[in-house]
């Protein structure tokens, strides 16, 4: 179901409507001459089934014709370019094309869910056509048709469509998402903590394997007299065992640190997004569309036509009322269109008030995945520790038996030297 059929003010909508998906995949290999090499994303949509790559630059054409053809509606935003190129070590570097995998993957998804761009040409395009006519072809399907203003069956009726009161409730509505899009601030945050918790985590339990291999693995001699080194050599062997066990426990750990990453970050981010480009778009409203049309009206009450200087002639005369009165037809033209575009631009908002609040009953899916998610990973890290309990409890019995056999072989050895030194009696 697509905003604008029936009544356009009445929401229609649920999430299972928005059903579409994509997938932004960043391909292996990079592209280009070696030292201008650049990096492709493989796209499929569900839709479309048609594997598509497009570089960054592609991306950016397209979210830019978004803006301009469709103003007066939530565009989401695109990841941002790379900030000090060539700086990045190859670490950071995977780091920051996964980071922008993402936010491309995010971008497209809310695009394809949206009722509205959705089924626009320039979607249709850049997710089938090749790779090499990807950026004419957008360029030539904007320029055939314009905004959306120019084609929508609603702009010429937006008026009607509206209640009394839609710029109160366009305020109300604005304040109320602000504070939404603050809370969900919050908790992105914090749930990318607990993800960096766990990746933390997985980092020190690999170390602490690591450590115990290394102190396993040394093969220095004790003291002759140490009275425990049989024990130790016994400890010893079987740490080189036990490291693998937290090698297992950092596995577990990492693993889980990347579900809460993919599972919950990444659905938390999705949100945020629609709601930061709901706030740009209430931006443009009111910094674009009543802008322009308040300076239309400053036009059309500025000072009357008047000719320099007495009127020579009637034909002077005659052009010059002619003039004037073409130039106030053009003026008035303006203000219709500016007053159309205007409506038309608070019907847009509306709907697209209406579309993020589709979007909210998201969240509790979100703490859902969020709670079965720490569930999982507690469960798993769970089995692996108390596996790992009876292998220490074995550890340390194997200990004592050769800690006792070595004190009582040492107790005989000395009663033995005692009575080899005392002589029979």
């Amino acid at each position: 179901m697509h905003l604008g059929q029936q009544n356009p003010v009445v929401d229609g909508l649920s999430l299972k409507e928005l059903g579409d998906s994509v997938l932004v995949e960043l391909e292996l290999r990079r592209k280009g001459l070696p030292f201008l090499k650049h990096v492709e994303y493989r796209i499929v949509s569900k839709c479309f089934q048609i594997p598509v790559q497009r570089r960054y630059s592609d991306f950016e054409l397209f979210h830019g014709l978004l803006l301009q053809k469709f103003i007066y509606r939530k565009v989401p935003p695109l990841p941002p370019k790379r900030i000090l190129k060539g700086v990045l070590n190859s670490m950071s570097d995977r780091e920051f094309n996964d980071s922008r995998r993402r936010g491309l993957q995010r971008f497209m998804t809310l695009v394809i869910r949206h009722p509205v761009l959705a089924g626009d040409e320039l979607v249709n395009i850049f997710l089938s056509a090749s790779s090499t006519e990807v950026q004419n072809m957008l360029r030539d399907a904007y320029k055939k048709t314009g905004d959306e203003f120019l084609t929508s069956q609603m702009a010429l009726h937006g008026k009607v469509y509206l209640p009394e009161d839609i710029q109160t409730q366009a305020a109300a509505n604005r304040e109320v998402i602000a504070n939404i899009h603050s809370s969900f601030n919050k908790l992105r945050d914090v749930a990318e903590r607990m993800a960096q918790r766990s990746r933390e985590n997985s980092t020190d339990l690999l170390m602490f394997g690591k450590d115990l291999s290394e102190l396993g693995s040394d093969t220095s001699d004790l003291p002759v007299n140490a009275t425990m080194s049989k024990a130790w050599k016994t400890q010893r062997k079987s740490l080189v065992e036990l490291s693998g066990e937290f090698g297992l426990l950092a596995d577990k750990a990492a693993h889980q640190g990347s579900r809460e990453e993919d599972e919950v970050v990444e659905k938390l981010n999705l949100l945020l997004e629609q709601l930061q480009s709901y706030r740009d778009l209430c931006d443009r409203h009111d910094s674009g569309v009543l802008l322009e049309h308040q300076r239309a009206f400053e036009k059309r009450s500025g000072p009357p036509f008047h000719t320099n200087g007495p009127v020579a002639t009637h034909l002077k005369y005659q052009n010059s009322i002619e003039q004037s009165e073409s130039r106030l037809s053009q003026q008035e033209n303006t203000i219709i269109t500016m007053e159309m575009r205007s409506y038309f631009s608070l019907l847009c908002l509306h709907q697209e008030t209406q579309l993020v609040f589709t979007y909210l009953p998201l969240v509790t899916s979100i703490l859902g995945t969020f709670v079965h998610s720490q569930i999982q990973g507690h469960k798993e890290m769970g089995d692996v520790w108390g596996d790992l309990h009876p292998k220490l409890k074995d550890l340390f019995e194997s200990a004592n038996e050769a800690s006792i056999r070595s004190s009582s072989q040492t107790h005989t050895s000395r009663r033995q030297k005692t009575c080899a030194v005392i002589g029979p009696a």
